[in-house]
């Protein structure tokens, strides 16, 4: 997966996430390997009075969102722009050949394959039974109620599927839309869609769930540019669209024998390997020629949010500020040396469950400081249990922690050591943005490689 290096006098390079509650950007000095004038701007918000399954966001708005960053960040460039984008994963939207939308983006947090279809399974139950073992293996075992196979199926099955859409990614529809040509998807992009042993569109995997005849962009594997476009008379590359899952992990600089542990919105717990081995977890491309071992949708940020919602629905509804909010709450965990409070915070569906509670409440112990603390002590129990059914203990001898939200909870670190004996390696700042820096350098310096 690496493109043709390049280097190009009179361009500028800048990087985007297209993350779940933000999109973040940023100007890259591939020189001195840093980046500087970091933007940040809201997701747009779903759209209003769907069913509480639903979640569907304007695409539209997603693309305004982009081109409002990119411009932001182009101030002083000189020359051609480079832009190196990654983005959420999970989730589709419907495009034509043109790069307009067919569809609303519907969410990777999107529900509605749980719910109950006319056979008394879920939609996602019925999928899976669709796909014998050796097929859901060869797909890396990527099989979740917002995947994109996932949602496909059901949009196949309520007959919204129009013949001619082309399914994609949100960054990958953003870029699309501002070349106007079909969307593209890159490999580390590509989960639960690819043979794996070949890596190829499976055909005959979608095949089996009535979606073998949908049509797929072009498969990109290196870093080359995949579109261009002009913003404001400057002339743009695009590069990726890439997983933000590897981009924060290749900026995070994990190695083969360390275990990351990746704190946001969602979670992860992933190992790098050098090869495909299939097994008990999800597998996934990632850069340098390697693959990743991984346990996604762990509850995090998305669950700690709705608990945040809960303790300050009163105040919200009187417009009070709650900007300083995660700061409060690390504060009041800081002065709570322990809790007895007993927490299960899968409050949507997981690898771990598909409902969550609280325990063991007193008058005492009913405050925000103790509910948060217990709730950053069951996800470090999560990340322990995870670990276990991804890899052998020996096969790794250090602990990567990184994402936004392990930045924020410092207790979520205190919580993780005491968990897993060995030394613990905290990684601060935009880990994502930090990825597609490499990347960009890895293209643009001939002499680098890509590992």
């Amino acid at each position: 997966m690496v493109g043709k290096a390049v280097a190009k006098n009179n361009s500028f390079h800048i990087a985007i996430d297209v993350g779940s509650t933000s999109i973040k950007g940023a100007l890259l000095d591939l020189e001195t390997r840093s980046f500087t004038t970091v933007r940040s701007v809201p997701f747009p918000t779903p759209r209003d009075r769907l069913p509480s399954t639903r979640v569907e966001i304007e695409p539209e708005d997603v693309v305004v969102a982009v081109s409002d960053l990119i411009r932001q960040l182009s101030g002083g460039g000189v020359g051609d722009g480079h832009v190196w984008i990654c983005g959420q994963m999970g989730g589709v939207v419907l495009a034509d050949s043109h790069g307009n939308a067919l569809s609303p983006y519907y969410s990777w947090r999107d529900q509605r394959t749980v719910e109950v279809g006319p056979t008394g399974l879920t939609w996602m139950q019925m999928l899976r039974e669709a796909w014998p073992e050796n097929v859901w293996s060869r797909l890396g075992r990527e099989l979740q109620p917002g995947s994109t196979s996932t949602l496909l199926y059901w949009l196949k099955q309520h007959e919204m599927l129009p013949s001619k859409a082309i399914p994609c990614s949100i960054a990958d529809f953003v870029v699309a839309r501002l070349a106007h040509q079909a969307p593209a998807m890159h490999v580390t992009y590509a989960i639960g869609l690819l043979d794996l042993h070949q890596v190829e569109i499976y055909h005959d995997a979608l095949q089996c769930i009535g979606l073998g005849d949908v049509a797929w962009g072009k498969l990109v594997r290196g870093l080359e540019p995949i579109a261009q476009t002009q913003i404001n008379e400057t002339n743009y590359e695009f590069h990726g669209c890439f997983g933000d899952h590897q981009t924060a992990l290749w900026g995070a600089g994990l190695e083969r024998d360390e275990l990351s542990i990746n704190v946001s919105t969602g979670s992860q717990v992933s190992q790098r390997t050098s090869s495909f081995e299939p097994g008990p977890y999800q597998s996934r491309l990632f850069f340098g020629g390697d693959w990743l071992n991984t346990v996604t949708h762990l509850p995090a940020g998305r669950a700690l949010n709705a608990l945040l919602h809960l303790c300050t629905e009163l105040n919200s509804a009187d417009g009070a500020d709650l900007s300083e909010a995660w700061k409060n709450i690390a504060e009041k965990m800081a002065a709570i040396s322990a809790t007895d409070v007993i927490a299960d915070i899968n409050f949507y569906a997981s690898p771990l469950g598909t409902s969550g509670s609280f325990s063991n409440l007193t008058l005492e112990n009913l405050t925000v400081g103790h509910l948060f603390l217990a709730a950053c002590v069951a996800m470090a129990e999560n990340y322990r249990v995870v670990a276990n059914r991804l890899a052998r203990k020996e096969s790794f001898r250090s602990i990567v922690l990184s994402g936004g939200l392990a930045q924020s909870l410092p207790r979520l670190a205190d919580f993780i050591r005491d968990r897993f004996a060995m030394p613990l390696r905290e990684v601060n700042g935009e880990d994502t943005l930090l990825g597609l820096l490499k990347l960009a350098h890895h293209f643009s310096a001939p002499s680098s490689t890509c590992s």
